[in-house]
């Protein structure tokens, strides 16, 4: 039977973090499922998802907390394989001038409606033109059975109005099939 591991990671950035955490599950026989890695304001951050033989979960967990050594702080959490593989079922795209509150508003309207966000990538970035900040959003969103996307996309499209930004959103093919 397989378990799942899901890890959060943080510290400062340097070359060989990611080979540190790959090490150690290559050596516990864990398989790197799926990850988000990325440098932020000098601060190496990250999610990952290792799946391994239950019985080998407790010592990849030690080992993997053991990499505290190597000024990462980490946290584990385990779940079920099952658990894991949920289809996305909806995409978002949001671009507009920046502004505080843009990530609280949408994710309020999602979470008013049920919908789970299952991955949610932002940037801020100058624009071509004018140089001015641009919000760049794009999400991944599992929507529950019974939830009529129609009413998420006309409450989103007001809010789009309201904030003044460009939105897409698209329902998705189901990815487990």
């Amino acid at each position: 039977m397989k378990t799942s591991l899901i890890l959060t990671l943080i510290g400062p950035d340097r070359p060989g973090l990611v080979s540190a955490v790959s090490a150690c599950a290559g050596a516990h026989g864990a398989n790197w499922m799926e990850s988000r890695l990325a440098r932020l304001a000098g601060q190496f951050a990250g999610v990952v998802r290792l799946e391994v033989d239950a019985a080998a979960a407790d010592g990849l967990e030690r080992g993997l907390l053991g990499l505290g050594e190597e000024g990462l702080k980490l946290a584990v959490v385990r779940t079920d394989v099952a658990a894991a593989a949920q289809p996305h079922l909806a995409r978002l795209e949001l671009v507009g001038h920046d502004r505080p509150g843009i990530v609280r508003d949408i994710s309020a309207v999602l979470a008013r409606h049920g919908v789970s966000i299952d991955a949610l990538e932002t940037a801020c970035e100058s624009a071509s033109m004018s140089g001015e900040p641009l919000f760049r959003a794009r999400a991944e969103l599992a929507v529950p059975a019974g939830v009529v996307l129609t009413a998420v996309r006309s409450d989103l499209e007001a809010l789009a109005n309201e904030l003044m930004v460009d939105l897409e959103f698209e329902e998705m093919a189901d990815s487990a099939g």
